[in-house]
């Protein structure tokens, strides 16, 4: 196939796993560098995990992290509609074909019958599967049942003794003994279909040429390869994604920290990072490079990159792919980004300009942009308490005998810039024989109760002279010596 055309084929069960925007971000990143179209596809024929609001989450999620795509809900193409539970004639239609051609048929096994032949199997040491009871039916014990309501399904018929080959971009070729697979069921009793049935038929009618999924989706496909020929269809190619796992090498799950986006986009984290970051689980760009834009990924991308072995889901290195996201972002971007956080929790008390102010100098310290505010919270007020390390190491009687001279110089300073203060700081350590850090530290510890921070003479210039000269009489009055 010349055309290019991928899908991203979630199910609306509640969010968006990041092993999910990873699956996303490869179809997108396939596409666009190929000039290909992405197809949002919603596959919700299992109403049992179906989640009210889960797909209007799912695309603004998606559009969050910048990946748009071309045809899907909201963005129709001429092969929707994009959502399975509107196309179930259609797979009834071709699962009645099958029956039809002699490649499926027709099973009424309740659920009770089911359980007992598979626990027989199990006991047995047999390969649980359906053991085609359903076949000793005659036409017409079939169309009868059929006529009197009886529940059916329709059950996929895998051939006996074959080798099903998958040739597969990441992994190669796999083989598949055909013993080993069950005779899947392709349309269930309340006539909407399996995953199976309806992924192979919409990604045929909707032109997929390219079948970019997770590796859990890899037994799965020879089931789809055999339907693919039933149907007389050609294969698109596939492409099965590594796992993702936790730092223990486990399967990557709830239970061992969050796996939803909207978990990160709630904490802070960046789109861009968070994409970088998902990028690189999995894939490599052939070199040590880690910090893309997605104009960046989207010219470095190619499936021959991506690698078979599992990749470690690593929460300290988001958090530094998210430091270095922020630090490319301008100040007035960061502001835009901050400034709903600041106006909220202190309301018509600052400008923009000292929010500038406030950003510039937190910008490399910052990993979230909430810590533009929890990070510099003695910039918005006056702090009540004080790091208890640094007033054990910094505040003695010396110390704040000096900074009561200091205080005098302070109000006296004009003007009250960081030069200024900066020069009037060392010229009063090189009086008193002292190194300025013994002057600094304490200083630094009265204005904003911490022990380290950004520069302590711009701190102070953004503070200005009204706050600095209240929270030095403050710390004087209320810390021991």
């Amino acid at each position: 196939m010349t055309t290019i055309r991928v899908r991203f084929a979630p199910s609306p069960t509640g969010y968006l796993h990041v092993g999910g925007l990873r699956t996303a971000l490869y179809n997108f990143l396939f596409a666009r560098k190929s000039g290909g179209t992405l197809i949002l596809r919603i596959e919700d024929t299992d109403r049992a995990r179906h989640v009210e609001g889960a797909l209007e989450n799912l695309i603004e999620t998606l559009r969050w992290a910048g990946l748009d795509y071309d045809e899907g809900p909201g963005e129709e193409g001429s092969v929707g509609p994009y959502i399975q539970s509107e196309r179930v004639s259609l797979y009834r239609e071709h699962a009645e074909r099958l029956v039809r051609e002699g490649k499926a048929y027709y099973a009424f096994d309740t659920a009770e019958e089911l359980a007992e032949m598979r626990r027989e199997q199990e006991h047995g040491g047999r390969f649980p599967k359906y053991d085609r009871r359903a076949l000793k039916l005659s036409p017409d014990d079939v169309e009868a049942k059929l006529e009197r309501g009886v529940p059916a399904v329709i059950r996929m018929r895998i051939p006996d003794a074959t080798t099903v080959l998958v040739e597969d971009l990441i992994r190669g070729h796999v083989r598949f003994s055909t013993e080993q697979l069950d005779d899947q069921v392709l349309l269930k009793s309340d006539g909407y279909p399996t995953y199976h049935l309806a992924n192979v038929v919409d990604d045929h009618m909707m032109g997929v040429s390219h079948v970019i999924r997770g590796e859990e989706w890899l037994s799965s496909t020879p089931k789809h390869v055999l339907l693919y020929r039933f149907l007389g269809w050609d294969l698109p190619a596939f492409a099965h994604l590594p796992l993702l796992l936790n730092p223990d090498r486990s399967k990557l799950s709830k239970r061992q920290g969050d796996v939803a986006v909207e978990e990160y986009r709630a904490r802070g984290f960046l789109p861009e990072a968070l994409v970088n970051f998902v990028a690189l689980l999995g894939w490599n760009p052939g070199d040590d490079r880690e910090i893309f834009t997605m104009e960046e990924l989207i010219g470095e991308f190619s499936l021959d990159r991506v690698g078979k072995s599992g990749a470690v889901f690593d929460i300290e290195k988001l958090r530094w792919m998210n430091t270095q996201h922020l630090r490319l972002k301008t100040d007035e971007e960061l502001l835009a980004m901050a400034r709903p956080l600041f106006e909220a929790s202190f309301p018509g008390m600052f400008d923009d300009t000292y929010f500038l102010a406030v950003i510039r100098l937190l910008k490399e310290r910052a990993e979230r942009v909430e810590d533009f505010l929890s990070l510099g919270s003695y910039f918005f007020k006056d702090p009540e308490t004080y790091d208890e390390a640094s007033r054990k190491k910094n505040w003695t009687l010396d110390a704040s005998t000096r900074l009561r001279d200091i205080r005098t110089q302070l109000e006296k300073l004009h003007p009250f810039t960081h030069s200024s203060i900066e020069t009037a700081i060392r010229g009063a350590a090189d009086r008193y024989g002292l190194g300025a850090g013994k002057l600094i530290h304490p200083l630094r510890l009265a204005l904003t109760g911490a022990g380290h921070g950004p520069g302590l003479f711009e701190l102070m210039e953004v503070l200005g002279r009204e706050k600095c000269i209240r929270r030095i009489d403050r710390a004087l009055e209320s810390l021991p010596v």
